[in-house]
């Protein structure tokens, strides 16, 4: 099986590694100094308390890429699904499958299953209809990925002790099929638990209320979860937050229970990670909020669910981004 990793980041680094680490053909997709540092040195993985281990791999441009792959396991952000979706079809083998890592809410959420909304369009994840007219839904997996990994350097990545690891995967009409398990039973072999869902929305979701509270108010606050937890005002925004998407969810038929005292407990302590949009707010990047905030607040007036804190925090993001792409550089207490 020729496997292919289509955006070499944090994320595809970490499962090019494993991969390449346990004798799969497998292939990174990367340009830039990322590109130079996976050619020269391979993935550097430190893991919090251990020492780094240096892991070979094969990195490639699109340019150098050849062939079709049988398993494509896109892990750009969602900001840039896309631009980049015609050429992730091309690699595509004509009976191969793409497992879509990305966080948040996919732009396919209202098809593939019988629903009150189905077929409804969220156009804050799909604008002009790029990724209904160039990706095959019967060549697509949903994913949920749980490894808060995090890129230090071209070619260098780092894992903290926060939870343990675990991959989910579904179809999207959440059917179990064979390939569905073999690719579940692959990525565990080479080290990352990996589950076969028949409900990748509810997964979905499940993830979405931890990234949908801590990506913005970590973005906003440059802080990490433990240390906003500390602000008692803070503390209730959370609690806010997170009634506010619970009610959504159950809007769309998925009842997810939350305890915003227990998860203001479970992250007291977590005063080393750093969500992936703070990442980007440090490094200059386009914050990827479309897929984990706005389609939150775009599902509320689909149904009718008022979300007056979720409304609130998306406003100072979409301030907070277009500083960034203004700026054109990282900012936060990194960069002072």
């Amino acid at each position: 099986m020729r496997i292919l990793i289509y955006g070499a980041g944090a994320i595809g680094s970490d499962l090019g590694a494993l991969l390449s680490a346990s004798g799969e053909d497998v292939q990174l997709l990367a340009r830039g100094a990322q590109l130079a540092a996976l050619q020269a040195n391979g993935v550097t993985v430190e893991y919090q308390g251990q020492p780094s281990v240096q892991v070979p791999v094969k990195a490639l441009s699109a340019e150098e890429s050849s062939g079709r792959f049988d398993l494509i396991f896109v892990t750009l952000k969602s900001t840039q699904l896309a631009a980049a979706a015609k050429s992730i079809v091309s690699l595509l083998a004509p009976d191969g499958v793409m497992v879509m890592i990305q966080n948040g809410l996919p732009w396919w959420y209202f098809d593939g299953v019988e629903s009150a909304h189905q077929g409804a369009r969220l156009s804050c994840l799909d604008p002009d209809g790029v990724l209904q007219r160039e990706m095959p839904l019967s060549q697509v997996l949903g994913a949920v990925i749980y490894r808060p990994v995090t890129q230090t350097a071209p070619g260098k990545i780092f894992l903290p002790k926060v939870m343990p690891p675990k991959l989910q995967i579904g179809e999207v009409d959440n059917q179990l099929s064979k390939r569905l398990q073999s690719i579940a039973d692959l990525v565990s072999r080479a080290g990352l638990p990996t589950e076969a869902t028949q409900d990748i929305r509810r997964a979905k979701w499940q993830k979405l209320m931890m990234n949908l509270i801590w990506n913005p108010l970590c973005s906003i606050t440059q802080s990490s979860p433990g240390y906003i937890v500390q602000s008692a005002l803070a503390a209730d925004i959370v609690g806010l937050m997170m009634l506010e998407g619970s009610a959504v969810a159950r809007s769309v038929g998925i009842d997810l229970k939350v305890d915003p005292l227990a998860e203001l407990e479970r992250v007291r302590h977590n005063l080393a990670q750093t969500p992936s949009m703070l990442q980007d707010v440090r490094a200059g990047r386009p914050i990827e909020f479309d897929a984990i905030m706005n389609v939150v607040v775009e599902m509320a007036q689909l149904t009718g669910v008022a979300v007056p804190t979720l409304k609130s925090v998306a406003a100072m993001l979409d301030v907070l981004n277009a500083g960034v792409i203004r700026q054109g550089k990282g900012i936060g207490f990194l960069n002072s």
